[in-house]
């Protein structure tokens, strides 16, 4: 009796048998084809890596950056002053492009000497350094509904809505969410 009181109740180890070598393969590619299918997912319907091709952008953006657009992102939100967006290019739909909100809907735009005017109000644009000012005038135009007014930040080298007019909505599909690449420059893209 004094045995069966001194039992040992601790750890005890029971042997499994390993899974085989096909099996562990097996669940190994279902876990690859899984992340496959959701990174194509992600990347078809709601994130898009992106090449930056110029410098209209600068210096926000440089050429050669790789960025992420979200293209899901106006399905469910209105299109802002100041977001990056990325559009089919009107005079060309084969390119896109990719340019600052400037002007919504029923805005009135207008350039005097570089400086921009907003429903007849003068608005600081801190993203426009001083050496990428142009200091040129346009306008006064109002946006037509569902169109967009777009320029870029290096406004002396911008082909732009002051060239081929505002940007109907039905050609913006992204917007410009995250710089990956280089990695110096790996973040956030966001409105001043």
């Amino acid at each position: 009796m004094a045995d069966e009181k001194s039992r040992d109740f601790g750890s005890s180890i029971t042997h499994q048998q390993h899974p085989s070598l096909k099996a562990e393969m097996w669940v190994w590619l279902r876990d690859v084809a899984f992340a496959v299918a959701l990174a194509l997912i992600i990347i078809v319907f709601l994130y898009q890596p992106v090449k930056v091709e110029g410098t209209s952008m600068a210096p926000l953006l440089s050429d050669q950056e790789r960025i992420f657009i979200n293209k899901f992102v106006y399905r469910f939100e209105p299109i802002h002053r100041d977001d990056v967006i990325v559009f089919w290019y009107p005079l060309d739909r084969s390119e896109s492009f990719i340019k600052r909100v400037i002007g919504l809907p029923s805005d009135t735009i207008e350039i005097r000497e570089g400086d921009l005017y907003i429903n007849g109000k003068k608005v600081n644009e801190p993203y426009v350094p001083k050496r990428y000012f142009d200091d040129s005038s346009y306008g006064p135009v109002t946006i037509p509904s569902d169109e967009y007014f777009v320029m870029g930040d290096h406004r002396d080298s911008s082909n732009d809505s002051r060239i081929f007019g505002p940007v109907a909505r039905k050609y913006i599909y992204g917007k410009a969410v995250f710089a990956y690449w280089p990695f110096r420059r790996f973040g956030e893209i966001s409105a001043p």
